[in-house]
C-alpha cells in the first residue's frame, strides 16, 4: 500500500532558506510541500488555505512572527502539527514554542538529514527537538532547582521512569503502550500520575522534564 503523502508549508523570510529546505524535504518521498510564505501573515493564510498536515515556520518572521502565527491558530481552531525554526537556541524561545503546542523545535545550523529526521516524526505524531537543544536543556541541569527535581524523581514507580525514558525518545503514547505491553489508557494514567507527583503543568511541560533529565532517569 502506498503511504500517503504529508503535505508541508514552508515559511520563513529568505527565499534562499525556503529553497533549501523544499529541496531537502522533497528528497523524501513521503513529503510535498504544497505551499511557502515570506512572512507571517501570508504563513497564516497559506495554512488556513492549504491545511496542510505540518507548518515550519521561522521564529523571527516579519508581520507575524512564528510564536504569533501558532497563537492565532490556536485561536482559529486549526489542527496543524508545528515545528519551529530558530537560529537561537534560547531555552525560553523552546518553552513558549513547547506552550504553544508545538511539535518540533529544531535549530537551522542542525544537519539537513537531523531537520528531515524531525519532521518524519513529527508527521508519524511524535515530537522532535534538536539534538544541540537537548544538550542544552540537559545541561542546564545543575542548579539546585534542578537537584530538587531530580529528588522528586525518586517518587516515581519504575513504570512511571520507563514512561518518562520513553517519551524521551518522542515515542507517542501507543508506542510506548507496545513497547510495555500495556493499553494506550494505561499510559495515560502513568502520565497523568507523573505529572501530580512532578507538580508538572502546563502544555508539554512532561515532555521538557523528560528532556531535561532524561540522563537521570
Amino acid at each position: 500500500m502506498t503511504q500517503r503523502k504529508s503535505n508541508i508549508v514552508i515559511a520563513d523570510d529568505h527565499a534562499l532558506v525556503r529553497d533549501g529546505l523544499r529541496q531537502a524535504i522533497e528528497r523524501d518521498a513521503r513529503f510535498v510541500v504544497v505551499a511557502e510564505a515570506s512572512d507571517g501573515q501570508e504563513a497564516l493564510e497559506q495554512i488556513q488555505t492549504h491545511r496542510p498536515d505540518v507548518a515550519v515556520l521561522d521564529i523571527r518572521m516579519p508581520k507575524l512572527d512564528g510564536l504569533a502565527v501558532a497563537r492565532e491558530l490556536r485561536s482559529r481552531r486549526i489542527d496543524v502539527a508545528l515545528v519551529f525554526l530558530t537560529l537561537h537556541d534560547d531555552e525560553d524561545l523552546l518553552d513558549s514554542a513547547l506552550e504553544l503546542g508545538a511539535r518540533g523545535y529544531l535549530l537551522k545550523a542542525s544537519a539537513v538529514p537531523e531537520i528531515v529526521d524531525g519532521l518524519r516524526a513529527v508527521a508519524d505524531g511524535n515530537h522532535y527537538v534538536s539534538s544541540a537543544l537537548t544538550g542544552h536543556l540537559i545541561g542546564r541541569r545543575a542548579s539546585s532547582h534542578a537537584k530538587s527535581e531530580v529528588a522528586r524523581i525518586g517518587n516515581l514507580s519504575p513504570a512511571e521512569r520507563r514512561v518518562l525514558r520513553l517519551l524521551a525518545e518522542y515515542q507517542s503514547n501507543q508506542e510506548i503502550a507496545e513497547q510495555l505491553f500495556v493499553h494506550r489508557r494505561t499510559v495515560q494514567t502513568h502520565r497523568a500520575n507523573i505529572c501530580q507527583k512532578l507538580d508538572l503543568r502546563g502544555h508539554n511541560a512532561l515532555l521538557r522534564f523528560a528532556l531535561e533529565h532524561k540522563h537521570e532517569l
